[in-house]
């Protein structure tokens, strides 16, 4: 068996394990970086990922320490307000809208928005020019042997990787959060989600806006136009059921569905891409590490589609394993390193899982009464500015700082 000695193994290829790649490869340290599926970066090519990521501010720096974010700049759309609207539970009711603007809070955009697809073009693309990462597809990692002094990985190619650190990125259903025996609580809201983008008449003008009404919230994030026209993605999460009905529905009538569900906030709606469906679930793991393993993204946490929270947590860990790692090169793995990751991220990451929990289930209400209490209880809280801003603040992220002082 050929046996490969590297700093940092790398298991899963999708964004967050190459940003993960990128980020200890740009610190100088060998990585191995392997996913069972070679990633998708054309747009039109079966199995592209057409879910968008708006990376918050905190996040940037992360991005730009891996070399990946002048890269991603010049395809980004900026998001300067953010806009929830509620159309009530039976979609007649007129729409209330409360726009939260990131010019109240710092200098800067509350995020850019950029297409999945697009993200793992340009890190595939930062990780050719970084001779000390290897990255492999096609192979997925299929055993762990995790020790106090080394981590042993094996290969579906036979190949045995010999690392000081294992940083799991390998998705919610993480192989080797399970090797490492690591378990998770997971909440099922039988939900799923549609992800597509569309193009539409009326200019988004850069406001994400997340429409509320029963089943999950229909939102559209600003993206670059598409052929002259105004494009958004769209995440539409609803019962399981109707997602399903949704998906199988002609063109033609899904776009007339889409259009109402929107509440003709943007004019007809048309479809720029396929429709793909994702699951909804909320996971927390027990740990975010072991003996040399560290778990980061959807290997420690799964959320819902809100706020934008998702990937930005996962660059969260990324930035935080790699600040501890770049504070003690002897050894990237050892073991109060990794427990002062888990110390310092999972109860964190914790009340966020807990915070878009609730959110979910506000968003999900049918009943009238429950839906005119979830847009009196949006009302009351943008109403009083400064319960606004630290909404808008601990939305971008608690503690962390951003481009300007608060006004």
């Amino acid at each position: 068996m050929n046996t490969v000695d590297t700093d940092i193994f790398v298991s899963g290829g999708g964004v967050a394990g190459l940003a993960a790649a990128a980020a200890f490869g740009s610190l100088g340290f060998r990585v191995v970086c392997a996913d069972p599926a070679p990633p998708v970066t054309d747009e039109a090519a079966a199995g592209a990922d057409l879910r968008t990521t708006a990376f918050l501010q905190p996040s940037v720096p992360v991005l730009e320490a891996a070399g990946i974010w002048p890269r991603l700049a010049p395809h980004a759309a900026p998001l300067g307000v953010m806009r929830i609207v509620d159309t009530g539970t039976d979609g007649m009711t007129p729409p209330v809208a409360h726009d939260f603007e990131a010019s109240e809070i710092s200098d800067q955009p509350f995020g850019w928005n950029l297409p999945n697809w697009l993200l793992r073009r340009e890190m595939l693309a930062r990780l050719d020019e970084l001779d000390t990462v290897s990255f492999r597809p096609g192979v997925a990692a299929t055993d762990l042997l995790n020790r106090s002094e080394e981590a042993l990985v094996t290969l579906s190619d036979g190949t045995r990787i010999r690392a000081r650190l294992v940083v799991a990125a390998d998705g919610r259903e993480s192989p080797m959060r399970a090797a490492a025996g690591i378990g998770a609580r997971t909440i099922r809201y039988g939900q799923k989600a549609l992800a597509f983008a569309v193009t539409h008449p009326i200019p988004h003008n850069g406001v994400s806006t997340e429409i509320h009404r029963s089943g999950g919230p229909f939102t559209l994030v600003p993206l670059p136009d598409r052929d002259g026209r105004p494009a958004s993605g769209v995440v539409w999460m609803e019962r399981g059921p109707e997602v399903l009905r949704l998906a199988a529905l002609p063109e033609a009538a899904f776009e007339d569905e889409m259009t109402r569900r929107s509440a003709h906030l943007f004019g007809p709606l048309r479809l720029a891409t396929r429709r793909s469906v994702w699951p909804i679930i909320s996971r927390l793991a027990d740990r975010f590490a072991a003996d040399r393993v560290a778990l980061v993204a959807e290997a420690a946490h799964v959320v819902p589609p809100i706020g934008a929270q998702g990937l930005n947590m996962s660059l969260a860990d990324i930035g935080t394993l790699a600040g501890l790692v770049s504070e003690n090169r002897g050894d990237p793995g050892a073991r109060p390193l990794l427990e002062r990751y888990h110390r310092r991220r999972w109860p964190e990451v914790a009340a966020r899982v807990a915070g878009i929990d609730a959110l979910n289930r506000a968003s999900m209400a049918g009943a009238p009464v429950l839906g005119r209490l979830r847009a009196r209880g949006v009302g009351v809280l943008h109403g009083i500015r400064p319960i606004r801003r630290t909404l808008m603040h601990a939305g971008l992220g608690a503690g962390r700082t951003l481009s300007r002082a608060a006004r």
